[in-house]
């Protein structure tokens, strides 16, 4: 045989392999995550059922959340996401499968308590385990079994928000920034749409956030700025959500007290706090995401201005004291309140810039532009792709070399002028100017200056003469 047949042939069989593969471990995984929604589901229905208000349980829920992550399952601590990625960079994909029911019970247990986290991040978590422990099973090889475990991710992801397409490409898209693994993409897919497929047999609905785009949007160059510095605010909304989640984990991590004694107190913090501001703040937050999302320009009278702030608030007190859950769903809270808000001030087309934030502040935080484009399209309709294609990329450049995921690998420079140790995480890696460009504008400046102080002589001369 000829070398181009040996090729195809080549190619054939892997293409083969892949979409059984793939085609089972979607299907395993639907199944998996579509339990833990389903068990979600019951447990948020039944918090009316108390006889006072579900968020109380929050300080209690929290405490026994720590001592079961740190009892059973370490590795399940955190927002789900994170962990995936570094054990797909430090460890070839390999999860402790004890992480699977852990994350599943500790996530119910915060959220059915109030706690501000989403139900992605563990979604992910669940299906990258059910992928690294089939793959253990089957005794594949360390590549394969990191190839799955990021199929494990875009598939949980698919099943949650029902996006196969941006949920496959989010897989991808979050381990490196600035890098796809194109020999994972097809992989990814499969995963992604037999995931989505299995969920929705098994009676998985995809209705509950209501956002489909109706609002006619018309191509116009005021439309196109208008953009451009929502793109700019997204890109700043991006960074504060950033900086408050590192800040508030890093200030609880110093208080030296118990663990368990923080857990509780933060969660005591969180529920005096809506006293306050309300409590529309705890759990998921779907229904404040609707309301963003609907074309009314006045959002309920519970749902302020400056709602996205408060979100911000739970969400980094609720993962910083030890609870369970994504943080996926609190971004769209957060992008689409703040959109919403800008949108009022534009003055038009509220809806759209709701959207846009919901899927700016996505790209923005997690470094997932194509991800997020797509899923805008998905959601919200083709007509919002060019405008939501102008956003995401500026909010994701803004945002700079950081990250909700601080295992995200850098392989690539948001800006030629600055100089960046490639191969590291975003939470270690070194960013400085190039010593050229530090120069350049240093010359600027200083030109700048002479001429400022030239302009004060000539003033003070001027204003001398005259006085004589």
């Amino acid at each position: 045989m000829n070398r181009h047949t040996i090729e195809q042939i080549s190619i054939f069989i892997s293409i083969t392999k892949w979409l059984f593969i793939s085609s089972i471990i979607g299907m395993v995984i639907g199944a998996g995550v579509t339990f833990f929604l389903k068990l979600l589901e019951i447990s948020e229905n039944n918090q009316d059922s108390l006889p006072f208000e579900h968020y109380y349980l929050l300080p209690f829920a929290l405490l026994f959340t720590v001592w079961l992550i740190k009892r059973f399952a370490p590795d399940a601590e955190g927002h789900g996401t994170e962990k995936v990625i570094e054990a797909v960079h430090k460890k070839s994909g390999k999860i402790d499968i004890a992480v699977i029911p852990v994350k599943l019970l500790a996530t119910i247990l915060t959220i059915f308590a109030g706690g501000s986290v989403g139900k992605e991040g563990p979604a992910a978590q669940i299906g990258a385990g059910m992928a690294s422990f089939l793959s253990d099973m089957l005794n594949f090889t360390k590549e394969d079994r990191k190839k799955l475990v990021i199929c494990g991710i875009g598939a949980g992801f698919a099943t949650v928000f029902g996006t196969p397409i941006a949920a496959a490409i989010f897989g991808l898209e979050v381990l490196v920034i600035g890098l796809i693994r194109y020999d994972v993409l097809l992989p990814s897919f499969i995963a992604g749409f037999s995931a989505f497929s299995t969920a929705q047999y098994l009676g998985v609905t995809y209705t509950y956030f209501n956002i489909h785009f109706h609002q006619y949007v018309s191509l116009d160059l005021l439309l196109i700025g208008e953009v451009v510095l929502a793109g700019l605010f997204f890109g700043l909304i991006s960074d504060i959500t950033i900086t408050m989640l590192k800040s508030i984990s890093k200030y609880i991590k110093n208080i030296s007290l118990n663990i368990y004694i923080k857990a509780f107190l933060g969660g005591l913090l969180l529920v005096l706090l809506s006293f306050v501001v309300g409590d529309q703040y705890f759990g998921l937050g779907l229904n404040s995401i609707n309301n963003a999302l609907q074309p009314n320009p006045y959002l309920p009278s519970d749902l302020p201005w400056y709602s996205f702030l408060i979100k911000m608030l739970f969400t980094s007190v609720t993962l910083g004291v030890g609870g369970s859950g994504g943080i996926v769903t609190p971004i769209f809270f957060i992008g689409a309140t703040s959109g919403h808000w800008l949108g009022t001030m534009m003055g038009d087309h509220v809806t759209l810039f709701a959207a846009l934030g919901f899927i700016s502040v996505l790209a923005g935080t997690t470094n997932a532009p194509i991800a997020a484009t797509i899923m805008a399209m998905e959601l919200f309709g083709l007509e919002v792709a060019h405008y939501a294609a102008i956003s995401v990329v500026i909010s994701f450049l803004m945002t700079g070399h950081r990250s909700v995921f601080a295992s995200q690998i850098l392989a690539m420079k948001k800006s030629d002028i600055l100089k960046i140790d490639f191969g590291e995480d975003v939470e270690h890696a070194k960013v400085d100017m190039e010593e050229s460009d530090i120069k350049r504008i240093n010359i600027i400046r200083d030109r700048i200056e002479k001429r400022r102080k030239k302009h004060m002589e000539r003033y003070k001369n001027r204003k001398d003469r005259t006085e004589e």
